[in-house]
């Protein structure tokens, strides 16, 4: 592992040199594509620094222990001895962490599929909750969010809403939250007081760009209609809504969120894409189930992920068995709790493999 960080290391030198070439000074773009890499690798590199500079000092430390005869002395040479090697097995750990393979995916923005499930009107305002959920935490980070399409119940629910996410590293947070969400609670319509389970589904998928996902104009079928959204008669009048079709695989994206057919378009376009890439992306994954197997959870739609039971004020992610009594706060928007375990869990269950495959090798 040594030898593999030591190169990176060697690469990080070699950036400074090239951005300090003069003949670099004008050609910002390359400039720019140099500070990246070398910030996607500078906590690496420091880590690797500090443990080269404490294998010096260790080495230094147990010479002094071997010929020291002071017994106080050599006590204090001890306890210093102990301090450097566990500080050197958390940088070892840290730089196996940094040395795993990155989700090419994370740094994208998201479009995040809501649908209601089982149960009725209270599914489809368990889908509203949520939307509201990630949307308050999406501003919390930050970020900006815009719903794309929407299909309402009529009681302030959602049949199905799709909104896009976008900032830096939402996929990365967000990617956890795929599967089934089931909530316990009394419904507002439920007179006898009784409790009821209901679910709602969500799916995350990375924004696809147009040159990673090719679409054959042929392939689509794009039909327009009066919009039922905003805008009332003027809408219907123009026929602004738009529903596209994907012929070989059926998948069907509607969008009337906007006035113009032209935006209504482009944004359905945009989920298709979307889909596409994440149906390819499913594929690939299945094929090597190796990785499949070492992500949290299956990120499957029918995979019953997480319980919100409102009478105890409980939220159960059953992937990795966490339990919190703080719904509420949750329900607002502050999920870091959630998705900081569930990202560490993935990291440790990759480091495992890692490490097991670094002992088969042996």
């Amino acid at each position: 592992m040594l030898d593999k960080v030591e190169r990176i290391a060697e690469r990080y030198e070699e950036l400074n040199h090239l951005m300090a070439d003069p003949a670099m000074v004008t050609d910002y773009v390359q400039v720019a594509t140099y500070a990246q890499e070398q910030a996607e690798i500078k906590e690496l590199v420091e880590a690797y620094r500090r443990y080269r500079s404490l294998e010096v000092e260790l080495a230094n430390t147990k010479a002094l222990l071997d010929t020291e005869e002071d017994e106080e002395m050599r006590e204090l040479a001890g306890q210093e001895v102990a301090r450097i090697d566990e500080e050197m097995e958390a940088l070892t750990e840290q730089m196996r962490r940094l040395l795993l393979p990155k989700d090419p995916n994370d740094e994208k923005n998201v479009i995040v599929e809501v649908r209601a499930g089982a149960g009725g009107d209270e599914a489809g305002l368990f889908a509203a909750d949520l939307c509201r959920m990630y949307t308050r935490y999406a501003e919390a980070q930050r970020w900006k969010t815009e719903i794309l399409s929407a299909h309402e119940t009529g009681v302030k629910g959602y049949k199905e809403v799709i909104f896009e996410v976008r900032g830096r590293g939402a996929y990365s947070r967000l990617k956890f939250e795929s599967g089934v969400h089931r909530v316990q609670r009394v419904p507002t319509t439920e007179a006898a007081g009784r409790i009821h389970t209901s679910t709602a589904t969500v799916a995350v998928l990375p924004e696809a760009e147009e040159v990673e996902i090719q679409i054959d104009p042929g392939d689509l079928s794009i039909d327009n209609y009066g919009s039922s959204g905003p805008g009332g008669q003027h809408m219907q009048k123009n026929m602004t809504a738009v529903r596209i079709t994907h012929k070989p695989t059926g998948m069907v994206v509607s969008c009337e969120s906007e006035r113009s057919q032209t935006q209504n378009r482009e944004r359905a376009m945009a989920v298709l894409r979307a889909r596409l890439y994440e149906a390819e992306r499913q594929r690939l994954a299945s094929e090597r189930g190796e990785e499949r197997r070492l992500q949290v959870g299956s990120g499957e739609r029918s995979e019953k992920i997480r319980t919100y039971n409102f009478p105890q004020n409980r939220v159960t992610d059953h992937r990795i068995g966490l339990t919190l009594y703080h719904l509420e706060q949750i329900m607002n928007g502050d999920l870091d709790e959630v998705i900081d375990e569930l990202a560490t869990t993935e990291q440790a269950e990759r480091l495992q493999a890692i490490g097991s495959d670094s002992n088969g090798d042996d």
